[in-house]
C-alpha cells in the first residue's frame, strides 16, 4: 500500500471505530519507567485483518495490512506489533514516549481504543537542605527543602515516626515538580525533635532520604529554680547547706547569683555558705539566680529564697558546788554557760524531766542561765541538765548533784519464826547518802557483823531473841536503829498446824477420854455393891514449864508445843 493510501486509511479507521465500537484498550494512564518496556494490548476476540497504532493523533507507530507489519521509521528497533492479538510493544522508553496511543482494529468489524502512556523517571537522590545550620526557639524561621530526581514526584515529611502536620500559618509546604519546601516560623524545640525524613515518590518508585536530617533548636532557659525552694529561716554556719540553681536550656545555661539585688561573684550553679560568708552576708536576705543561654542570650531570673546564717552553739557546761552538800543545811547554785553562737533558749531538766519553779526552794535567774536551790533536800539528788538552743543548734550539759542525808529510820526484812538448822538472813536498809554503815546487836549485846545483812548459817534455840540494827552516816554523824524479834522452833514444828491448834486438839482428846472414863465409872457404881473398892481416876491439869522443862516428856515431837506453852500433866487423885 502506498503511503498516501496508508495515511488515508489511518484517518478513516478512527472514524469507523467511533461509529462501530470503542474501549478495546485498558483505561490509562499506563505507567512505565524510562529505559523500560511496555506492551499495549487491545481486547479483541478474533484475529485482526487490519491494525493501526498512532501516537498523539495521526502520528503513525505501526500497522498491519494485507498480512504485512509496518513500523514507522521513528520507532524502528523500539516498536513491535503482534499481528495475532494486535498488541504493541515499545522498548527503550523515553520521556517523549508519554502521550495518547490509539489503536484501530478490523476483525469482523471495526474496533477502536485509546489509552495514555506515562513514562516516568525513577526517583533518586532525595536530599534535605536547611536555610540555617541551627535555630533558636521562638526566634528562627527554618526552611527545609526536600529535592529529588524523577518525574511526577510527590513528597512526604516525617518527624521521628509521625508525619509533619501543616497548619497553613506557622508550618507550611510549597510543592514543585522536583521539590517540597517546608517552612516553620518561630520554630519550637518540639518541631524538629527528629530525626527528620523526606520521602519522594511517583507512581512506580519511592525513595527516602538515606541519612536522617537533624537540626538543633536552641532553647531556654526555662523553669529557672533554686533548690531548696523553701529553706529554713536560719541556716547554721559551717554546715553543708547550699543553694543550687537549675534551668532547662540548650546549650546549658550559665548562672549568676544575687543577694538583695547585688551580684555575688560566682558563676557556679551551686552557691555555698562559704561563698556567702566571703561576701559578708549573714543577716536575713533574698537570694536569686539568673540563668542565661549563651547562644540565644536570653536571660531569666529565678524566684527568690530567703534565709539568714546563724552560728550554732559550740559547747555548754554547768558550774556547780564542789564541796559536801548536806540536806537541810546547804544551798546550791548551778550556772549554765555556753560558748559560740547566739543563745536562744535555756531549759533545765532534772533526771530527764523539765525543771520548773514548782517549789519556793528553787529560784531561776531572769535569763534562766542559773538556778539557786536553798535549802537542799534529799530529793535534790540526781542529774541536772542544762539545754541551750537557738534556731540552728542545741547543746546540753549535765551536773550530778549529791546531797548528803540520813540515815532515815531503817527497816529489817526477815522471818519472825524459823526452825532449828535453817539458814536465816536479816537484811537492814536505811535511806542514806552516802550509804550508811551497819552494826548489829542481839538482845542488847554487840555482834561482830558490820554489814547490812546479818546471816545465821544454821539456826539454834540460842539464836532466839531481839536483833537490833544500827545505821550510821559517817558524814552527818547521825545514827538510827530498829529491832526485830526472831524465834527459833523445833524441827518440823512449822510444817503442819500451828502450835495453838495442835494444843487444842490434844486437850480435846484428853477431855473426851476423861468423859468416857467418868461415864463408865458412874455405870459401874450403879451396878456394883458398896463393898467394891473405889477406883482412883487420874485428874488432868496444866503443868508449868518447871514440871516439864523441855516440854517433851510425853508430847510427840511433831505435836510438841514450843516453850513457854504450858504442858498438860496427869496426877492421880481419888474421886
Amino acid at each position: 500500500m502506498d503511503p498516501l493510501s496508508l495515511k488515508s486509511l489511518l484517518l478513516l479507521l478512527p472514524l469507523l471505530g467511533c461509529c462501530v465500537g470503542q474501549g478495546i484498550l485498558p483505561q490509562g494512564p499506563v505507567a512505565a519507567l524510562v529505559g523500560g518496556n511496555v506492551t499495549l494490548k487491545p481486547l479483541i476476540s478474533y484475529p485482526p485483518t487490519v491494525i493501526t497504532w498512532t501516537f498523539n493523533g495521526p502520528n503513525g507507530v505501526a500497522t498491519f495490512i494485507d498480512g504485512t507489519v509496518t513500523v514507522e521509521d521513528a520507532y524502528t528497533g523500539r516498536a513491535s506489533l503482534n499481528s495475532t492479538d494486535g498488541s504493541l510493544t515499545l522498548s527503550a522508553l523515553k520521556l517523549g514516549d508519554s502521550g495518547d496511543y490509539i489503536v484501530n482494529v478490523i476483525t469482523t468489524r471495526a474496533r477502536f481504543g485509546e489509552t495514555k502512556l506515562q513514562v516516568v523517571e525513577p526517583v533518586s537522590d532525595v536530599i534535605i537542605k536547611s536555610n540555617v545550620p541551627d535555630a533558636i526557639e521562638y526566634n528562627s524561621t527554618v526552611i527545609l527543602t526536600c529535592s529529588a530526581k524523577g518525574t511526577s514526584l510527590s513528597f512526604k515529611w516525617i518527624n521521628g515516626s509521625a508525619p509533619i502536620v501543616f497548619d497553613s500559618t506557622r508550618i507550611t509546604e510549597i510543592k514543585t515538580n522536583s521539590s517540597s519546601v517546608l517552612t516553620i516560623k518561630n520554630v519550637l524545640r518540639t518541631d524538629l525533635v527528629g530525626p527528620i525524613y523526606c520521602t519522594a515518590s511517583n507512581s512506580l518508585t519511592t525513595k527516602t532520604t538515606t541519612t536522617p536530617f537533624n537540626l538543633t533548636v536552641y532553647y531556654g532557659p526555662d523553669d529557672v529554680t533554686i533548690t531548696p525552694a523553701k529553706p529554713p529561716k536560719f541556716v547554721q554556719a559551717g554546715s553543708t547547706f547550699n543553694l543550687t540553681c537549675s534551668a532547662s536550656s540548650l546549650p546549658p545555661a550559665s548562672f549568676t547569683w544575687y543577694c538583695n539585688g547585688t551580684m555575688i561573684g560566682t558563676s557556679s550553679s551551686v552557691l555555698t555558705l562559704d561563698m556567702i560568708k566571703a561576701q559578708g552576708y549573714m543577716k536575713a536576705a533574698d537570694y536569686t539566680c539568673r540563668a542565661e543561654n549563651p547562644k540565644s542570650k536570653r536571660n531569666v531570673a529565678s524566684p527568690a529564697v530567703s534565709f539568714a546564717i546563724m552560728e550554732g552553739i559550740s559547747s555548754v557546761k554547768i558550774i556547780g558546788p564542789t564541796g559536801v552538800l548536806i540536806a537541810d543545811n546547804s544551798t546550791a547554785n548551778l550556772s549554765c554557760q555556753a560558748t559560740g553562737g547566739t543563745v536562744g533558749d535555756i531549759d533545765w531538766l532534772k533526771d530527764g524531766k523539765p525543771l520548773g519553779p514548782s517549789s519556793p526552794r528553787v529560784v531561776f535567774a531572769a535569763d534562766e542561765s542559773s538556778i539557786l536551790i536553798s535549802p537542799l533536800q534529799k530529793d535534790d539528788n540526781g542529774r541536772f541538765t542544762c539545754r541551750v538552743s537557738n534556731d540552728v543548734s542545741s547543746k546540753e550539759a549535765d551536773y550530778n548533784m549529791q546531797v548528803v542525808y540520813g540515815p532515815e529510820q531503817p527497816t529489817i526484812t526477815a522471818k519472825k519464826l524459823v526452825e532449828v538448822n535453817q539458814r536465816v538472813e536479816l537484811t537492814c536498809s536505811a535511806p542514806s547518802v552516802p550509804p550508811a554503815n551497819y552494826t548489829w546487836k542481839l538482845n542488847g549485846t554487840a555482834t561482830t557483823t558490820t554489814a547490812a545483812v546479818f546471816i545465821i548459817t544454821s539456826a539454834a534455840y540460842k539464836d532466839t531473841g531481839t536483833y537490833t540494827c544500827e545505821a550510821r552516816n559517817i558524814i552527818t554523824g547521825k545514827t538510827t536503829t530498829t529491832s526485830h524479834n526472831l524465834s527459833v522452833r523445833g524441827e518440823g514444828t512449822l510444817d503442819g498446824l500451828s502450835d495453838g491448834a495442835i494444843a487444842g486438839i490434844v486437850i480435846a482428846v484428853i477431855i473426851a477420854v476423861a468423859v468416857v472414863v467418868v461415864g463408865v465409872w458412874y455405870y459401874c457404881r450403879q451396878k456394883v455393891p458398896p463393898t467394891v473398892p473405889i477406883i482412883v481416876f487420874p485428874m488432868i491439869h496444866l503443868c508449868s514449864p518447871e514440871e516439864h522443862p523441855d516440854g517433851s516428856s510425853w508430847f510427840p515431837a511433831k505435836y510438841r508445843p514450843s516453850v513457854p506453852l504450858s504442858a498438860v500433866c496427869l496426877s492421880g487423885n481419888a474421886i
